[in-house]
């Protein structure tokens, strides 16, 4: 029984759930997140829906809905989050959508949605939005990769009429083998998700089904004894998990902070698609209930063994016991295991992915000592316009870490590739010189990359991390050039700075000297 009086969240995913959604779905009025996802319901979806007022998360994916999307979701002012995809749903995309105000997330993947899409709010938003799974949706803005839409012939005389025939027919025909391509890889991918009981509810393709009660499992109820970091927006533990067959990182999501949600957002939407050795990897997602009914939303990693480089590097005691320093060698190799993750993100991948957070304590280490770059809670994906028009995703005002965000940032500038390079080279100049860039010594006008550009190249080794291990004799040159490359990339200004695709270059050149 379904009563208006109900408040706050209802949540009936995951269950054997069959038949029509009641139209009196509409008298929950006070409900902001109603969750109905993973189960067997079909017919169409009530166009009542839309009187639930004080909706802002309305999750239906996995179900079996059909007939069209209700051009009443439209009067959902305070939508900020909806997914209907893995449904059957049919038609046009209602016009209505792009006038939602707060609508920051639109999965519509996996449907048989055909028409025009529209380009305003979110559907200008190509990260925070997925049409995958409808090929006979067209046009869209152009990050979307949709092919054109047909255009209406005009009534100009029969000779303009078979002319606009001719090219219409020869498009037809292309696109008709376009579309039949879509439909098969499509279906393919479908069938594939179908056919394993694995799949996951949630913004990514990922495989693995993770329930609540595993990681409750696979971390001892959470103990303390298996944390192994925190942050703003999380605690990381660590646990084995039977279904990945591997020991994972768990990483659980502060639901009451501010932005939570938006950050693991922006984490699913890089992590999903990005694939670099010296990356995290993104394995699950979990999102449930936990045992006393509140919400609940984690990602599963693959472990890193060897813990941060910030670990490495200064010793902190609030995660792992180092148990020997990091030689010359083996620092370069980190350095150049991050520049070649951000090379990737910035020049090589689809679209450009900027980090917004690089420190020591985002290089994540595994058992073999390779570098993985990981946290991305504050990625941001740039247009591809070469115009002034940036997407939503690319915010104002990113706010990063003390001492490694660029000082354009405290002006309010956009997120940019060269915001990253400063960051890295600030990694680079603590990496060797074991100094933080927050250290007390830094003030008035002394910075990190003012104490070391002022120390090259006769005072290096008044600079040089006590730690290191490294042959003063070989090695000092090769340290130099490094120095050299971190001051490169930490320059105040912008256009200054080395490019990462060469910063990559020089680091490689560096260490193949080492070995002639």
């Amino acid at each position: 029984m379904l009563l208006p009086s109900l408040s706050i969240l209802l949540s009936l995913a995951h269950n054997s759930l069959s038949g029509n959604l009641p139209s009196q779905v509409g008298k929950l009025i006070n409900v902001y997140n109603l969750d109905v996802s993973e189960n067997k319901l079909s017919g169409e979806i009530p166009t009542a829906i839309g009187d639930c007022s004080a909706l802002a998360y309305l999750y239906m994916q996995g179900n079996s809905f059909q007939g069209a999307i209700p051009s009443s979701l439209a009067s959902l002012g305070g939508l900020q989050h909806l997914d209907l995809s893995r449904n059957n749903l049919t038609g046009e995309i209602p016009k209505g959508l792009q006038t939602l105000p707060f609508l920051q997330y639109l999965n519509l993947s996996f449907n048989d949605l055909q028409g025009e899409v529209p380009t305003g709010r979110v559907f200008g938003n190509a990260s925070a939005l997925s049409l995958i799974g409808n090929p006979n949706l067209c046009g869209g803005i152009p990050q979307l990769l949709l092919p054109k839409c047909p255009s209406k012939p005009t009534k100009k005389g029969k000779s303009d009429a078979l002319k606009i025939a001719i090219i219409v027919s020869s498009t037809c025909v292309l696109l008709g083998v376009l579309l039949l391509l879509a439909v098969f890889l499509a279906y393919r991918r479908r069938k594939s998700r179908s056919s394993s009981s694995s799949a996951t509810p949630s913004p990514m393709d990922l495989h693995v089904k993770v329930s609540y009660q595993d990681l409750h499992n696979a971390t001892s109820g959470f103990s303390s004894e298996y944390l192994i970091g925190s942050g703003g927006f999380g605690y990381v533990y660590k646990g084995y998990l039977n279904q990945i067959g591997r020991q994972v990182a768990i990483k659980v999501l502060k639901l009451h902070q501010k932005d939570a949600f938006k950050t693991l957002m922006a984490e699913c939407s890089v992590l999903k698609n990005v694939r670099h050795r010296n990356l995290v990897k993104l394995l699950s997602y979990c999102s449930s209930m936990d045992y006393k009914r509140n919400e609940f939303k984690a990602l599963i990693f693959e472990f890193m063994e060897n813990g941060s480089l910030d670990g490495w590097l200064h010793h902190d005691n609030d995660s792992h016991n180092q148990p020997r320093n990091l030689n010359f060698l083996e620092r370069l190799n980190i350095a150049i295991d991050v520049a070649s993750a951000l090379h990737y993100l910035h020049d090589l991948y689809e679209r450009s992915i900027i980090h917004c957070d690089l420190k020591p304590s985002n290089v994540l280490l595994d058992k073999n000592m390779v570098a993985h770059v990981s946290d991305f809670g504050l990625a941001k994906f740039l247009s591809i316009t070469n115009d002034e028009s940036w997407s939503q995703s690319s915010t104002i005002g990113i706010k990063g870490t003390i001492g490694y965000s660029p000082p354009e940032s405290a002006m309010g500038t956009r997120a940019s590739k060269e915001g990253d390079v400063y960051s890295y080279g600030i990694l680079v100049l603590e990496m060797f010189s074991g100094k933080r860039p927050t250290d007390l010594m830094f003030k008035d006008n002394l910075n990190l990359h003012n104490f070391v550009r002022n120390s090259l190249p006769n005072k290096v080794d008044q600079i040089v991390d006590e730690t290191l291990i490294f042959n003063e004799m070989e090695e000092t040159p090769a340290l130099i050039s490094v120095f050299e490359v971190g001051i490169a990339c930490s320059r105040e200004s912008p256009q200054e700075r080395m490019k990462m695709e060469d910063t990559v270059k020089q680091l490689d050149s560096i260490r193949s000297g080492l070995h002639k």
